[in-house]
């Protein structure tokens, strides 16, 4: 009897499905070797599927995959994946668990930015001054010219201040003909709300300290200005380092500006926290001075309205993912991944900027010699317990996906690591 092609294909289908099952259900491998699964093999194991059709192919190998991750009977993940060419889903595992997303939440932080401020946006750290520049009368010191009163440092949380930007404003100062301060250095602080840790953060982290004036992660800005200013031949009579408000009417000596792209391509490549908190305060500043966490993450709130999810269960605490009570879902993040790809300016500034597996970032060990090299485009996370990987690849059949996993409870985080990998070259298979 004739049968057509494609109840062969079908027939084929079925059959490998059940040899799949087969082999799950009776010679499972030992937890040990479970845990130890490797990306490798993974993919040869599941190489009689490449006569399947895609995505059905790549659905069965992430089932084997997982089907074979002993470290999920210890453990939790959260799983999604979505075909953005399509605009459909195309597979997931637990997507509405709310769980720890540790660094993948600078992805929030990130497309929010870029949603709310835009690429072009620039943080502004100024000195300003009060009183006049005078010729010196006083004969008995070498002093030429006096500043007779204050000088004003206002932060904007720039995490990328410099030994050569304070050398720069110092200079400014010096081409006005100052060498003398007869006042104080004073540190506007007035950008943000106090706090100098994160909601949530562990005590006995070594955290940065969450300052509009940070400078090499701590809250000196002020006293390495000091230096730069000896250097510049400048001294300084008064006080420095006291908070206090520019009054209104205080001249600009100088502003250092700095684009937002230049601060989110270290804070996705190197997973950098303080740069994430920064462009978090960034965010809260929409909502008027001082900047806060709570009207930061009200602009997170809206973008995950406009993304699709406004209902989904979740708790947003700070911008880096170092905090406790940040609660998020594959699923809120495949949103935020989505919403960022339907906007192309905020895609453009976004896409570039994470890391790639095998080639840069802290994915550049990750996955070589796998079809995800050089493909995967994707944000890190980890903390105690919790190991992440969310962001974009590319399938063979040349759609565009975006992923992401989740693992929490995880005890050595190679074996997420490893599960991770795996699925990420079984989607470019």
């Amino acid at each position: 009897m004739h049968i057509s092609n494609t109840k062969n294909a079908a027939r084929r289908f079925a059959i490998i499905a059940a040899l799949l099952i087969i082999q799950v259900v009776l010679s499972p491998l030992t937890l040990a070797a479970q845990q130890e699964l490797t990306v490798e093999s993974t993919v040869t194991d599941t190489a009689c599927l490449d006569t399947i059709p895609w995505p059905q192919s790549m659905q069965m190998r992430l089932d084997s995959i997982i089907g074979n991750a002993g470290m999920l009977n210890t453990s939790q993940m959260g799983f999604m994946v979505y075909d953005l060419t399509a605009d459909s889903v195309l597979y997931t595992r637990d997507h509405r668990q709310t769980l720890r997303p540790a660094s993948t939440m600078k992805l929030i932080t990130a497309i929010t930015a870029l949603d709310k401020l835009g690429s072009s946006y620039e943080y502004s750290t100024r000195l300003c001054y009060t009183g006049e520049v005078v010729p010196s009368t006083n004969y008995e010191c070498d002093s030429t010219s006096l500043l007779t009163g204050d000088v004003y440092c206002i932060g904007g949380m720039d995490p990328m201040i410099s030994r050569d930007d304070l050398a720069a404003f110092a200079r400014s100062l010096r081409e006005m003909g100052i060498d003398t301060i007869c006042g104080s250095i004073y540190a506007d602080r007035s950008m943000k709300e106090e706090d100098p840790y994160g909601e949530g953060w562990c005590w006995d982290d070594d955290n940065a300290i969450l300052s509009p004036l940070v400078y090499e992660r701590k809250d000196n800005m002020l006293q390495n200005l000091v230096k730069a200013l000896a250097a510049e031949g400048i001294c300084v009579n008064g006080s420095v380092g006291e908070a206090k408000a520019c009054p209104r009417g205080a001249r600009t000596v100088s502003e250092l500006k700095r684009p937002l792209k230049e601060v989110l391509l270290p804070m996705l490549k190197n997973s950098n926290n303080l740069y994430a908190e920064s462009m978090f305060y960034q965010i809260g500043l929409t909502g008027g001075r001082p900047a806060t966490a709570k009207k930061a993450k009200a602009v997170e709130e809206a973008v995950l309205k406009k993304a699709g999810l406004g209902d989904a269960i979740h708790r947003f605490a700070d911008g880096s993912g170092l905090s406790l009570y940040n609660y998020v879902s594959a699923e809120i993040e495949v949103a935020f991944l989505r919403y960022a790809y339907s906007n192309n300016s905020i895609f453009e500034a976004l896409y570039p900027a994470l890391p790639i597996a095998a080639v840069d970032g802290t994915i550049s060990k990750r996955m070589a010699d796998t079809p995800a090299a050089g493909n995967v485009h994707a944000k890190t996370g980890t903390l105690s317990g919790v190991s992440s990987l969310a962001g974009y690849l590319t399938a063979p059949n040349g759609h565009l996906l975006c992923f992401a996993i989740i693992n929490t409870g995880v005890m050595k985080g190679i074996y997420a690591k490893n599960l991770q990998d795996s699925l990420c070259a079984a989607m470019c298979k």
